[in-house]
């Protein structure tokens, strides 16, 4: 159970975080372009994988609960796991709560012939984090720290 775990783990980190990341770091893009499209694209994209993104962490959660040796994987009180879900409800929050909004603001004002120039500096910011965010979280995943 706990390889296959494991592999469900990666495997939606893979499918779900990634796409996630690329849209979040590259949407600045369309807003330089002043693509009304790929802003579109850009907002749905950040919007579906960000909850695609709860697999990582159920099969995260799972794979904790198994034992190897007799003992748990992991438990939360370890720092790197409590630190990863943490920086991930950040990236998720920066998400949904900037990126995802502000793209739709952008993609409307693109429709109406508006310049956008102005918010090119808040989406690249926030993709940036976004980025930064899920590299410490492999960077923890990896390492696992204090483990």
């Amino acid at each position: 159970m706990k390889d296959l775990l494991l592999a469900l783990h990666l495997l939606f980190a893979i499918f779900a975080v990634g796409p996630l990341v690329h849209a979040a770091t590259t949407a600045g893009r369309g807003v330089r372009k002043g693509d009304g499209g790929a802003t579109a694209a850009a907002s749905r994209m950040l919007r579906i994988y960000s909850y695609a993104s709860v697999l990582v962490i159920i099969a995260g959660f799972g794979l904790m609960s198994q034992k190897e040796d007799g003992q748990m994987l992991g438990k939360f009180t370890q720092p790197w796991i409590w630190v990863s879900l943490l920086l991930w409800l950040v990236a998720v929050g920066v998400v949904l709560l900037v990126m995802v909004p502000s793209l739709d603001k952008v993609t409307a004002a693109i429709g109406r012939e508006e310049s956008v120039v102005s918010m090119t500096g808040r989406i690249a910011a926030s993709g940036g984090v976004v980025g930064l965010a899920f590299v410490v979280i492999v960077v923890l995943m990896a390492y696992k720290p204090g483990h």
